[in-house]
């Protein structure tokens, strides 16, 4: 079996220096399905597992403001990778913030890795990551892709969260009693609409949003699927009747 870890993060946090330090050679590139967006996907194993890891387009949110946006969003929900990795830079961690705890709310699958820690330490900053960990409510590793410092210790969290020897309680935002009543009346609704693996919390929110372009991707996406079920189906009454 082959394990799916996405990987997500801010523009120029690392993620290509972290993404090529675990493939090396064992990668390829080419672009989203119907979009002009970049795609990179590799490979690599650890501890006799086998890992493709996608490298997903660097956002600073996961709206539906620009295509890098919404494929990144997609991808996380709609494909549900067995593992989300989101790359903080530690110069400016709480500008980085707000794209994990974005990720918090639509998957808890999360380890929270925070590199550039050389760059922070030049600068005299010191993150507390058991603090952040306690707050957060999933793993917490500091790196330096570029030094391969903390690498594998992040390859263990890794591990270990996919043998689920680690139980995540990920942070969630409150909001004001006004929009968390509106969430809890269409909670239900969507929970008989959608597949339950998406969270129905956070559809509600895209919802009150007014975010239309999640909606239409799901439904793109068993569309696609409905249809492959059925040539398959048709393929195989054919070779059946062959027979």
């Amino acid at each position: 079996m082959k394990y799916r870890i996405a990987l997500a993060g801010n523009p120029n946090v690392g993620k290509s220096t972290l993404f090529n330090g675990l493939t090396g050679l064992k990668q390829h590139t080419g672009n989203w399905p119907g979009k002009t967006v970049m795609h990179a996907e590799g490979e690599f194993s650890f501890k006799g597992k086998d890992y493709t890891i996608i490298d997903l387009p660097g956002t600073y949110s996961l709206f539906s403001n620009s295509a890098d946006e919404e494929v990144a969003r997609d991808y996380i929900v709609l494909e549900r990778p067995d593992l989300t990795i989101v790359l903080l830079d530690a110069t400016s961690i709480e500008r980085n913030l707000n794209l994990a705890l974005q990720v918090l709310e639509m998957t808890d699958k999360v380890i929270v890795c925070i590199n550039l820690i050389d760059e922070a330490t030049k600068k005299g900053i010191f993150i507390d990551e058991r603090a952040l960990m306690n707050k957060l409510g999933v793993p917490v590793i500091k790196i330096s892709a570029r030094n391969k410092v903390g690498i594998d210790q992040l390859l263990d969290t890794v591990d270990r969260m996919i043998e689920g020897k680690i139980t995540n309680a990920p942070y969630r935002m409150e909001y004001s009693q006004e929009i968390e009543e509106k969430i809890a009346m269409l909670i239900p609704s969507i929970e008989k609409i959608f597949d339950l693996d998406i969270p129905a919390r956070w559809l509600a929110l895209r919802l009150l949003d007014g975010d239309e372009s999640l909606f239409q991707a799901y439904f793109d996406k068993k569309g696609r699927q409905q249809k492959g079920e059925r040539q398959h189906d048709i393929a195989y009454q054919t070779n059946t009747h062959q027979l």
